[in-house]
């Protein structure tokens, strides 16, 4: 089992602590880290792996696996694209500029970064003999990402088409569609992408991090969870912040219509900053999946009860 995985298993237990570890290992500054940095922080992390005390008491071993948290793979030990490190998201995703500007194309934009990142992501184990896996996602990742920006420019692109310019309408299209639209799309990218971990099966490790076989129950409970953590972001992004807006025009603390825009961003951005850790402490980072829930030929193979995976971001 990878050092990750054993340190999320360790320290992330509870919703808490892994949003108190996921605030940290977000932070941006960990994006300026170069590849020697990060090479010589897995080789500590390794050096000490054995050593019993707690990591998070030791500040410069705590640093050090929020670094690796934020750079490596737990499956291919890698160092993951600088793009698509978990960092990258709050620096990288601004929900407030998809009903702007040339709506289609920055619809293709959201939707492509955000399948690349999954692809990127999500489980690594997956095996396939008569076809290659990359292949695979990357042709049903483009067809996610062309269905899911189409479907989220077609209302907006048709209430501009035939100028149905009712509050009603302007209601429904710019308040109250967008957040179950981006939830659904984004959980339906992930579903596709990831699609070959239910179909081929990922490691599952017994508690002493051995692997004992690829299970398509697991890859289907990895799947399933990261999509409905993905909704979440997306959709509580979408709509907590139209909320918070509303109670802010209501009140009148902001005087000046002008500032109505800035206040819109900063309030987007803070919601997206906070539902990020949320969202990805949804469900542990090291999955654990019951005996009963397994194939009968892993379970023929052990007396283990329990059973551990990784499930992707």
């Amino acid at each position: 089992m990878d050092a990750n995985l054993r340190f999320w298993r360790a320290e992330g237990q509870s919703f808490l602590q892994r949003f108190l570890l996921w605030a940290d290992a977000l932070d941006p500054l960990l994006l300026l880290k170069s590849s020697n940095e990060i090479r010589r922080t897995r080789l500590l992390i390794q050096t000490n792996e054995k050593t019993p005390s707690d990591p998070l008491q030791n500040n410069q071993m705590k640093q050090a696996f929020l670094l690796s948290l934020s750079s490596v793979h737990p499956d291919t030990d890698k160092i993951i694209p600088l793009l698509f490190r978990p960092p990258g998201w709050s620096s990288s995703l601004n929900p407030e500029f998809m009903f702007s500007y040339n709506l289609l194309f920055l619809q293709f934009v959201f939707h492509t970064y955000t399948t690349a990142f999954t692809l990127v992501n999500g489980n690594r184990t997956p095996k396939a003999e008569e076809y290659s896996l990359q292949q695979k996602q990357m042709f049903l990742g483009m067809g996610a990402i062309a269905y899911s920006a189409c479907i989220g420019a077609l209302p907006l692109t048709l209430v501009n088409r035939y100028a149905l310019k009712s509050p009603v309408m302007h209601l429904v299209v710019r308040k109250l569609l967008p957040a179950p639209l981006f939830g659904l799309t984004s959980a339906f990218t992930v579903a596709m992408v990831r699609s070959p971990e239910f179909d081929n099966g990922i490691e599952v490790m017994d508690r002493n991090g051995k692997v004992v076989g690829m299970s398509k129950k697991a890859g289907e409970k990895a799947v399933r969870e990261t999509a409905l953590s993905r909704a979440a972001l997306f959709g509580t992004t979408f709509f907590l912040p139209e909320v918070l807006m509303y109670f802010v025009q209501r009140a009148r603390f902001v005087k000046n219509p002008r500032a109505l825009g800035p206040v819109r961003m900063f309030v987007t951005m803070s919601v997206l900053a906070g539902m990020l850790p949320a969202s990805f402490s949804m469900f542990p980072q090291c999955g654990e999946i019951k005996r009963a829930d397994l194939e009968p030929e892993i379970l023929s193979s052990t007396e283990e009860t329990e059973f551990f995976y990784n499930r992707g971001i």
